[in-house]
């Protein structure tokens, strides 16, 4: 398991004991400074001659930093939550917008041709027939038309779906799963 902020795993410490951190060029991963300190022969650093102000500085200023980058690290895990949402919402928005807008170019067509079809249909059917019977006829058939329309648009409709939303997970795990070693690491051992 690789660990964001390199040296041993739930130490504090990098490989020669070091135990401050700095900002680099690389300010997304933390690094120790050149200045080490001295180990004792079971692995811990010694402290003898270092005076408690330094001590409480040098834990201090590593604290900031860690809650500095586990602050980053969120931010770019939500982030990327956030960029995934928003191309899903794209996605379904643009399959709505193409139903509406075939929904509403029906309405549009149908009313024109609603309007002229229907006189002419009429004043044909009113050679031939009574006024008030051709002019049922001629709105049967526009009910049918509209009828079709509407389907189409609706069946255009049901194919929207969000669900990819719920894949989503807002959590930012790594930043959970690296705070979670916080407490470990400032435990004496």
């Amino acid at each position: 398991m690789s660990h964001p902020y390199g040296g041993q795993p739930a130490t504090g410490y990098g490989d020669g004991g070091a135990t401050s951190y700095s900002s680099g060029t690389d300010s997304n991963q933390a690094q120790y400074l050149d200045d080490e300190q001295p180990m004792t022969a079971d692995g811990h650093p010694d402290v003898e001659h270092t005076s408690v102000g330094n001590l409480i500085g040098g834990v201090t200023q590593d604290f900031s930093e860690l809650m500095r980058l586990e602050l980053a690290l969120a931010k770019a895990e939500l982030r990327a939550e956030a960029n995934k949402a928003t191309a899903e919402v794209k996605a379904q928005t643009s399959k709505a917008g193409k139903g509406v807008g075939m929904l509403v170019g029906a309405a549009v067509a149908g009313l024109m041709i609603l309007v002229f079809l229907s006189c002419a249909i009429w004043w044909f059917l009113e050679n031939v027939m009574d006024a008030g019977l051709a002019a049922l006829i001629v709105t049967v058939l526009w009910v049918i038309i509209a009828a079709v329309l509407a389907s189409m648009g609706r069946k255009a409709l049901k194919t929207i779906d969000f669900s990819g939303l719920k894949h989503l997970n807002p959590k930012p795990e790594q930043t959970v799963e690296t705070l979670q070693q916080v407490p470990g690491a400032l435990k004496p051992n």
